[in-house]
This record gives structure tokens, sequence and C-alpha cells, in this order.
């Protein structure tokens, strides 16, 4: 038998012997390193429109605050992502006209989402609120409204801008207190 020694043998022993030095490596310096279970998580995940409840002590302000910054900059993100999802793929050739004038009734409603959530916040901080973020979503409406207590006047002052500006019938209208 004639055995002859290819290029691809050479790179197959080549890539077998790195992987084997690779394994031993990982082998000897992770020694001792023994990962530790436990029932608690290391990071603190945050759901936006959930509520959040907080003492009347220092630093809340700040807390609700931040709250308000990131949920208003995680809305715009995630908004501005479809819009820019939306735009390429009208602007894509081998797109028909008829789904070209879907896409752009979708960019269309969300424009409209975002100038009617928009006014809702600003007519909500008009009736003496300090932040508000407001969700619009088809036939539901959300509100996350910063108070140190909701009366219920209030709540039917709320749910009365949301009459006036959306479709969303009441039975659809949720309203979420942040301290």
């Amino acid at each position: 038998m004639n055995m002859i020694i290819g290029k691809r043998q050479i790179i197959l022993a080549s890539l077998i012997l790195v992987l084997g030095i690779a394994i031993y490596l990982n082998w000897q310096f992770s020694n001792g390193n023994d990962l530790v279970v436990t029932n608690q998580t290391e990071s603190e995940t945050k759901n936006y429109g959930d509520a959040q409840y907080v003492d009347n002590q220092t630093g809340v302000e700040s807390d609700s605050d931040t709250y308000f910054a990131e949920a208003k900059l995680s809305r715009q993100k995630t908004r501005d992502e479809a819009v820019e999802t939306i735009q390429s793929m009208i602007s894509d050739e081998g797109i028909e006209e008829e789904q070209k004038e879907t896409l752009s009734a979708q960019a269309s409603e969300i424009a409209s989402a975002i100038e009617t959530e928009s006014r809702i916040e600003n007519l909500i901080k008009a009736k003496g609120f300090d932040d508000c973020i407001a969700y619009i979503d088809g036939d539901k409406a959300n509100v996350i409204v910063k108070t140190d207590g909701l009366l219920e006047n209030e709540a039917a002052q709320i749910k009365e801008i949301l009459l006036q500006e959306t479709k969303v019938p009441v039975e659809n209208i949720s309203i979420v207190e942040v301290k």
C-alpha cells in the first residue's frame, strides 16, 4: 500500500492538535474556578409598563425620573427601529406596489401613534402631574403616571383625555401609578 500524506491530512492533523491544546489549556486554567449555583440572579431587569412601588425617602424622585427617561428612550428606540425597517422594505426594488402601500400605511400609523401619545402626555401633565408616559397600541391604551396617590377624579380626568384623543374603549384603558 502506498501511503501519501496530502495537504488535507496535514491540515486535519494540525486542527486536531490545536483543538487538543485548547481543551487542555481550558481544563488547566479552569481548575479551582468552580461555578456556584444560586437561586438569585445578579442582574436587575426592568419591564417598562409595570408598576414600580417606592417609598417617600430621598432618591425616590431620581429613581422615578430615571424610570420615565428610560421608558421614553426605549419606546423611541423601538419606534425608530420599526420605521427604519419599514423604510428599508419600501426602498426595496423587488417589492410590489401593493406591499409598498401597506408599508406606507404602517409608517403612517406609527407616526400617528407617536403624535397621539405625545398629545396625551402633554394634556395629562397640564392637569398637574409631574410626569407620565402613554402607550397606544391599536385598541388598548396604557398610561403610567408619576403621582403620590391617584385620586378617583384624577383617574377620571386621565380616562377622559384618552377617550377624547383615541378610539380606545374605556374597558381597554389601563392607568398605572409610579411614585
